[in-house]
C-alpha cells in the first residue's frame, strides 16, 4: 500500500512561545489551532504549514499526558513522524503481516476527523511512527 510523509510531530513546552519561530523565520502558515482532550492524548495542537511540509506542534495540557511524559525523558524535540494511507484497516493487517506491533490503544480518530494508530518503537527501530487516514 503506498504511504505519503504527512507531519512531524514536535513535542513543546509553549505554543506560543515556539509559534514565532515557524511563522517567522521558517515563513509558515498557522493552519489550524485546538485541544485535544481525549483522555491519554491531552495536548495542545498548532498545525502548521511550511512549504510542502506540515508540522504540528503539541504542548502538553496535564504531566501525565504521553507529550509531557515524552518532554521528561527527552525533552522538547520530534516526538514521531506520520504517513498517510488511503485505508487505515488495511495499512495495519499489512503491516502486521510483517511482524510490525501497534500501539492498539492509540487507534482512534483525533479531534479534527484524522483516524490514527502509532506502530511500536520496538517494531520501527526507536522512532514512534504514525499512521494516519483522512476522512
Amino acid at each position: 500500500m503506498e504511504k505519503a510523509f504527512d507531519h512531524l510531530g514536535i513535542a513543546v513546552r509553549n505554543i506560543d512561545e515556539t509559534l514565532p519561530f515557524y511563522l517567522h523565520v521558517l515563513g509558515g502558515v498557522l493552519m489550524d489551532r485546538y485541544t485535544a482532550e481525549t483522555k491519554g492524548v491531552e495536548v495542545h495542537v498548532a498545525a502548521i504549514r511550511v512549504g510542502d511540509m506540515h508540522v504540528e506542534l503539541l504542548e502538553p495540557t496535564n504531566r501525565e499526558s504521553p507529550i509531557a511524559r515524552f518532554m521528561r525523558q527527552k525533552g522538547q524535540g520530534v516526538h514521531h513522524v506520520a504517513y498517510r494511507v488511503p485505508n487505515l484497516e488495511q495499512a495495519i493487517e499489512e503491516a502486521k503481516r510483517e511482524g510490525v506491533r501497534f500501539y492498539e490503544e492509540t487507534l482512534r480518530i483525533n479531534a479534527r476527523g484524522r483516524r490514527l494508530i502509532y506502530m511500536h518503537m520496538a517494531s520501527t527501530s526507536g522512532t514512534l511512527i504514525e499512521l494516519c487516514e483522512y476522512p
